[in-house]
């Protein structure tokens, strides 16, 4: 008995909820949880379903959907490739890879948490994807471009080519999605793809750790910066006392400076784990904030300011470190800080992470430890601030009994 066609009607195509919607005939209604309506034309070849898309509901009537699906048949019992007869079509396609990138870029970007993720994203395609893929069809995109644009990197960028390869894919599903690609078959998916034919990135590449000081060059380096008035020392200082990012330093403000509380505040947005982080502020740390608050110029909102008011950069805060301590990372005296309230004083672990605001990775216990240990981070960042600036020599301190 042949198979019926033609079962949506115009009413069903326009009110019907999420999910796949036969018409008959290989021809499908795909309607997501938004309510975005698109076409799909679904085969089995060698033994695996297949999906073409044809387009949103709104760029394909019914009509014309039908009209498509019954050539993609014509060409299926002859033992032909439908995808073949859309790519002679002008329609759904029109669009190249590089537009297809660029239009999920201002998709995505007001999800973003900064300006430099967007721009990160358009840098790595237009390198090393657009000259070998941003003139083609995405449909046209086939494993071995992706093979060919990822090979080179593997071994020597492994990194670059991982966040490449999941752009790349990024791109493919969006076009996917919108009916100019086979969303079945992404050439540069990892699992089932691109993981028969690359080393996993784990077995090329070790994971390299922020060079670090020892921890008994603090003092020395803390020393060195002292004698310097410049702005780059000051943040540097400011940073290993309060054992924070870089970033988190650099973009320090005025109004999340509490002298009176002596605590600085860092908006969720500037943290990377997207949580407020309070900083208990040492004596040495609030002295270096009084003395750039002498120096502040009015309207200025930024503490460590760089040229012209701007964003004091990360070259210059290195530049200065190096000056003092060739091949460390301001990074690395998070590190530093880490290891030597392991070696030299009994605070809890909990207390130590807390202070350099990573997530607790035990969700159990981290369902149960739901303060801050604030008052315990105050302790511990006095007595680190104690020992970076040679005041005092901290020891083991004796276990509650």
């Amino acid at each position: 008995m042949a198979k019926k066609i033609h079962l949506l009607s115009a009413r069903k195509v326009e009110t019907a909820g999420p999910g796949f919607h036969s018409d008959g005939g290989n021809l499908y209604l795909r309607v997501k949880d938004t309510g975005a309506r698109a076409w799909v034309f679904r085969f089995t070849t060698a033994g695996k379903v297949r999906e073409i898309g044809l387009g949103p509901l709104h760029s394909r009537s019914l009509a014309d959907a039908r009209t498509l699906a019954e050539a993609l048949r014509k060409v299926l019992a002859d033992g032909g490739d439908p995808a073949s007869v859309l790519r002679q079509s002008e329609a759904p396609a029109g669009k190249t890879f590089a537009e297809c990138a660029a239009e999920l870029i201002e998709a995505k970007r007001p999800g973003w948490r900064n300006a430099k993720h967007a721009q990160q994203w358009a840098n790595t395609l237009r390198d090393y994807a657009f000259p070998a893929i941003g003139h083609k069809a995405p449909a046209d995109v086939t494993l071995a471009d992706v093979k060919a644009i990822l090979l080179p990197l593997w071994a020597e960028k492994t990194e670059t080519a991982t966040r490449l390869r999941q752009r790349i894919e990024a791109v493919l599903d969006y076009a996917a999605v919108h009916g100019l690609a086979d969303g079945s078959r992404n050439p540069a998916r990892w699992k089932g793809v691109l993981d028969k034919v690359l080393p996993a990135p784990r077995k090329v590449t070790a994971r390299q750790h922020h060079a670090a000081a020892p921890y008994s060059d603090v003092p020395r380096i803390m020393a060195a910066l002292a004698g310097m008035s410049h702005v780059s020392a000051q943040c540097l200082r400011f940073t290993i006392l309060t054992a924070a990012r870089s970033g988190e330093a650099r973009g320090c403000r005025w109004d999340e400076i509490d002298f009176d509380a002596a605590t600085w505040t860092i908006p969720a947005h500037r943290m990377k784990a997207d949580r407020t982080h309070r900083v208990p502020l040492s004596k040495p740390a609030l002295d270096i904030l009084r003395a750039m608050h002498a120096l502040r110029r009015p309207g200025a909102d930024l503490v460590f300011p760089g040229g012209r008011g701007s964003l004091l950069s990360d070259v210059a805060v290195n530049k200065t470190l190096h000056g003092i301590a060739d091949g460390v990372t301001v990074h690395g005296f998070r590190s530093s800080f880490r290891v030597w309230a392991e070696e030299q004083t009994s605070f809890p672990r909990s207390v130590t992470e807390a202070a350099l605001a990573h997530a607790n990775a035990d969700k159990t216990e981290a369902a149960y430890q739901r303060s801050d240990l604030f008052e315990r981070r105050r302790e511990l960042m006095r007595a680190w601030a104690d020992f970076a600036t040679g005041k005092g020599k901290i020891v083991k301190l004796a276990s509650a009994a």
